[in-house]
């Protein structure tokens, strides 16, 4: 299970990456874009490429991936951390980060 210090660890890792509260809990921004954030102590939510990739990941592992009715219609998903790896987490953490700095 990974925590939210791994997630603030490998989140920080990427270049220009800086924390900040969102809603809250800890926000992870590129170029003060929110890409990922801590929504409670074991659910992370990231960006996807969109609505069609969202529902796909929660089709395939819905112990792993899942919604709220507050996210319909976003392009994000909710993660639960206790069902990743850190491989699996640094690679929504690089995919969320790429989608919100397509400059980078």
């Amino acid at each position: 299970m990974v925590t939210e210090d791994d997630v603030r660890r490998l989140a920080l890792s990427l270049d220009n990456t800086t924390e900040k509260p969102s809603y809250g809990t800890p926000g992870f921004r590129v170029k003060d874009k929110l890409f990922a954030r801590m929504k409670e102590e074991t659910v992370l939510v990231v960006y996807r490429e969109g609505e069609d990739e969202k529902e796909a990941l929660i089709e395939s592992e819905p112990g792993k991936f899942f919604t709220t009715p507050h996210y319909d219609g976003y392009p994000m998903v909710l993660v639960r951390l206790d069902e990743i790896d850190e491989d699996e987490l640094l690679d929504l953490l690089e995919e969320s980060w790429h989608l919100r700095n397509p400059s980078g």
